[in-house]
């Protein structure tokens, strides 16, 4: 079993402000919190939003954290890398947003168009995950 290598400056820097995300999930777990014990008003829909949108962002945080280690064991350059380090953490942003700003407003039972951003999300997270696993099965 081979050891990884060290970690470049571009996946440690990446992974700290990763790290530093975790504030912002934390925040969103404690808004969920509120709306399951009923103390911020939400239809059904904005709630089952609400838990999706905090999964993903927490889930996809630790995958790009782990994806960042993962693009330094391969030979890509260029594109190919910039699709590897930033589909993933683009994903983790862009699921959320889609989750969360598509159900904002009173009373609101169906996505708003900015559900576009989770469809641009799921094309990040392809993009980033199809590079990444190519350039891992090359080297």
């Amino acid at each position: 079993m081979q050891v990884l290598g060290t970690i470049s400056t571009d996946s440690r820097k990446t992974a700290g402000l990763l790290l530093l995300t975790i504030v912002a999930v934390e925040w969103g777990g404690l808004v969920v919190l509120r709306i399951a014990r009923g103390q911020r008003p939400a239809t059904p829909f904005q709630e089952r939003f609400a838990r999706a949108g905090h999964a993903h962002a927490a889930v996809l945080v630790v995958f790009a954290i782990v994806a960042q280690m993962l693009v330094d064991e391969t030979t890509l350059s260029g594109v190919p890398e910039l699709l590897a380090r930033a589909g993933i953490w683009m994903a983790a942003i862009l699921f959320p947003l889609g989750f969360f700003l598509s159900s904002a407003g009173p009373e609101r039972e169906q996505p708003s168009r900015l559900i576009g951003l989770l469809y641009l999300g799921v094309l990040s997270l392809t993009a980033g995950v199809v590079s990444l696993g190519v350039g891992l099965i090359a080297a």
